[in-house]
Formats: structure tokens, C-alpha cells, sequence
């Protein structure tokens, strides 16, 4: 069941608009607080720059941005339409401007700060959140190689492995695929593997493609 998307992990982009520097940066946050953290380490690390301006879009509905010095809806609020447009939530983005002396303009900023807030998301990439299944799958040694790739083939995760006289293998894999992930593993060890579900939770799926 796909709920919503987040960022896949960290992202970054950079575009030169008439000699002023721009430096896209978006993270995937659970609170405001993560993102505020975000927001005050890039102001402390680009000390220098004439504007650190940002955004960021949570899951329950807030939405904060701030222009940081640039005219009035020229740079937070499109970066912000950049993560509504795609349906993207827990996201925080900061863009960074070096001023290079030759003023843009209202709609040069508004593209300037879209433009690159689209290239950092770009470059992380998204992931679908949705309802994932944790298992246990108890397997020789000698099918072990083959239990994992039967977990891949369905998309899922190994995240532990017990070893004693057999192995015990957890993964998560997506809710949807858990019945099929048990007609493979039917058919590898002709009906002796059987796997046991552990829990559930929601959990972001693998990396997508952002257009």
C-alpha cells in the first residue's frame, strides 16, 4: 500500500546564474526540529553566502519557508511549490546564494530558486512510504543464498541474520508481496521453508526517479 513519498536520502544541486552561486541541499526530516537543525548547520556552514533560503513540508500538514532576505515570495515559496508539485513530504530544503554583483529580478530569482531546489530533489531521489511486513525465514545453509535472492526478487530487505544449526533470516518485505514471497520459497525447498511474520510498519520502499 503506497501512503505518500519522501525524499530516498540526501541531495544536492548547483546552478550559476549570472555569476551568482546557487547551492540546492534537501534531506529527508521527521519534525521541525530535524529540519530547523539542517536549516541552522547550513546558515553556520555558508556563514558567507548572502542568503541561505529554505523550506521544508511535513507529513502532518506543516509547511514552513523563509526568503531569508530576498524579495518577498521570490525564493522560499517556489522551492516549496517544487516539493507540493511532486507530492513530496518530510522534506527539507536549503538554498544557499552567493551574490556574483548582477541582480536577477523577480521572476530570475523565482526560477534561479526552483530550478535548483528540482535539481537537489533530483539528485536524492524519492521513495514511496508504504505498509511493509517484517519475517523471519528459518533455511539451511545451503539454501541461504537462494532465500536471499528470492527476498530481492520481491523487493524486500535483509536487515538480520541469526546463525546457529540453520539460519534464521529478517527481512522486510512489502506487505503485497509476502504471500508471493511464499509460493518461491514453496517451491525452492519443496514445501520445507515456511516463514513467519514478525510485524509490520510503515517503511520507505526503494530509491524512484524524480522527472
Amino acid at each position: 500500500m503506497r501512503e505518500y513519498l519522501v525524499p530516498a536520502g540526501y541531495g544536492t544541486g548547483e546552478l550559476v546564474e549570472k555569476r551568482s552561486r546557487f547551492i540546492g541541499q534537501v534531506w529527508q526530516v521527521e519534525s521541525e526540529e530535524e529540519a530547523r537543525s539542517y536549516i541552522q548547520a547550513v546558515k553556520k556552514e555558508h556563514y558567507d553566502a548572502r542568503h541561505n533560503c529554505w523550506c521544508y513540508r511535513l507529513k502532518n500538514g506543516t509547511e514552513r519557508y523563509s526568503d531569508d532576505g530576498e524579495p518577498q515570495g521570490t525564493a522560499g515559496q517556489p522551492m516549496l511549490n517544487v516539493f507540493q508539485r511532486q507530492e513530496i513530504s518530510d522534506v527539507c530544503c536549503v538554498v544557499t546564494r552567493y551574490f556574483g554583483g548582477i541582480l536577477l529580478g523577480a521572476g530570475g530569482l523565482v526560477r534561479a530558486y526552483t530550478q535548483t531546489a528540482r535539481l537537489a530533489l533530483q539528485d536524492a531521489g524519492a521513495a514511496a512510504v508504504g505498509e511493509w511486513t517484517q519475517v523471519c525465514i528459518p533455511c539451511s545453509y545451503a539454501l541461504f543464498e537462494r532465500v536471499k535472492l528470492e527476498v530481492s526478487g520481491v523487493d524486500g530487505a535483509v536487515e538480520e541474520i541469526g546463525y546457529g544449526a540453520d539460519i534464521s533470516l529478517f527481512a522486510s518485505v512489502p506487505a503485497n508481496a509476502v504471500e508471493l514471497l511464499q509460493q518461491r520459497l514453496t517451491e525452492l525447498s519443496a514445501g520445507a521453508i515456511q516463514l513467519q511474520i514478525i510485524g509490520s510498519a510503515l517503511r520507505p520502499g526503494p530509491r524512484e526517479e524524480i522527472q
